[in-house]
């Protein structure tokens, strides 16, 4: 089987499947498809195969251009149908892995995937979790609902394997393409067919290492390494606060040091849809050895704490103008969960504004990239822009996004007081009425 699909991929006759056409899964499928693959995408959401088919993007990290040229040339194309399963050599698991309402693991996506799939698996078939999860998914789950629905057996006739997605929207420089990939196979021929395949599409270094284990908590490592850090510099940011130090001076001055110090910085919470959420899927794992991982779940407190924190902030400065934030006006500036795209997936400035409006405070918000936002199955709809008269109607601005394409020297000029909780305004020399977190 090995050689056969060493074969198959190094004359690109490998037809190609990704389940889940979002934002890991799109990009993964035009990836495919520009290297020579043919690939079909398989999505529940029909609003999704229906845009891929017509060659509409959806997604900030694909170019449309791209994407309307392979679906034209017939190159990709997608479908609600898994019976197309059967039709594919390789298959990519690109579904979400949320947390449910009790902040444990949701895998039930990825659970229907693998259900879905094993219908109609056949033979000489690679199947790949992108999804990031818990240590253990892949032989655990995956590989069991994938031999008992199939009838067939991991290694002999069929590959399975782990390869975490590692997507950064709006990164300019790192996109999936050049994104360096990790695999882990079940057994060394897995693995080495699966990086193979990888590596015949994707222009980073594939690194393989030796369980779908091993590559599960690495993807785990990358982001409770950055939860913790950025758990450290918010402590230390409500620290500074009490101290009358500027805690953006700090991190400033620390990062002269040229070995032995990485950068990070405080804002209104965590965002996204890894770092906030891969934690919990360690500490929820652990539990099953009997093992309490103390330094992420705190850190996991305090960035869990940071909305309400900035909102107690936003009180407290209001109280210095003789103003109660219960019917104070607010804008929220930036509802996106990191800088300058569309993506508001677990941002924080949603609990921003919904702890503002439960203190009593008239919110509205507005964001160039985000018109529209829904939370708790109500849709909040944002200004379509900002003028001069408008800023000087509110009695607090609060910034938590630091998007690039807003006139900052304009709201300084007009606004009352300014609550900057990213530090986007660092380079206003005007600064009587802005306050940083």
């Amino acid at each position: 089987m090995k050689q056969r699909l060493l074969k198959k991929i190094k004359c690109k006759e490998i037809k190609v499947g990704v389940v889940g056409l979002g934002y890991v899964g799109l990009p993964l499928a035009v990836e495919k498809a520009e290297a020579g693959f043919k690939t079909i995408g398989f999505d529940v959401q029909k609003e999704k195969v229906d845009m891929v088919n017509a060659g509409h993007n959806y997604i900030g990290d694909v170019v449309d251009s791209d994407l309307k040229k392979i679906v034209e040339e017939g190159m990709l194309q997608a479908t609600s149908d898994f019976g197309f399963i059967k039709d594919v050599d390789f298959i990519a698991i690109c579904v979400p892995t949320p947390l449910d309402k009790h902040q444990q693991p949701d895998i039930s996506y990825v659970k229907a995937s693998a259900e879905e799939i094993s219908k109609y698996l056949t033979c000489d078939t690679i199947v790949v979790l992108e999804s990031t999860t818990y240590p253990g998914t892949t032989e655990e789950l995956v590989k069991t609902i994938l031999e008992y629905g199939s009838g067939l057996k991991c290694g002999k006739d069929f590959y399975l394997g782990f390869s975490p997605e590692r997507v950064d929207p709006g990164n300019l420089i790192y996109k999936t393409k050049n994104t360096p990939k990790v695999v882990g196979g079940v057994g060394k021929d897995a693995t080495e067919v699966i990086a193979s395949m990888y590596r015949a599409v994707l222009e980073g270094d594939v690194y393989e290492v030796s369980s779908p284990a091993i590559a599960e908590m690495e993807k785990i490592l990358e982001n409770t390494y950055r939860n913790i850090n950025i758990g450290l510099i918010n402590e230390l940011a409500m620290l500074c606060d009490r101290m009358g130090i500027s805690i953006w001076e700090v991190i400033d001055a620390a990062k002269t040091k040229p070995y032995g110090f990485q950068a990070f910085y405080p804002g209104p919470g965590l965002g996204g849809h890894c770092i906030p959420l891969d934690p919990y899927y360690l500490s929820w794992k652990a539990r099953e050895y009997g093992f309490h991982t103390s330094m992420i779940e705190s850190s996991m407190m305090i960035n869990d704490r940071m909305p309400e924190y900035c909102v107690d902030r936003a009180a407290r400065l209001l109280n210095k103008y003789e103003k109660a934030l219960k019917g104070s006006r607010v804008l929220v500036i930036g509802v996106a969960y990191k800088q300058d795209i569309d993506d508001y997936r677990e941002s924080p400035a949603l609990d921003v504004i919904e702890i503002l409006k439960k203190s009593g405070a008239f919110v509205e918000y507005y964001d160039p990239w985000v018109s529209q936002y829904k939370y708790h199955g109500v849709v909040e709809k944002g200004l379509c822009e900002i003028t001069p008269e408008t800023v000087s109607t509110y009695d607090l601005l609060m910034i938590t996004a630091a998007h690039t394409n807003v006139d900052y020297e304009m709201l300084q000029k007009n606004a009352k007081l300014i609550f900057d909780t990213k530090n986007v305004m660092k380079v206003i020399s005007q600064r009587e009425n802005i306050v940083v977190l």
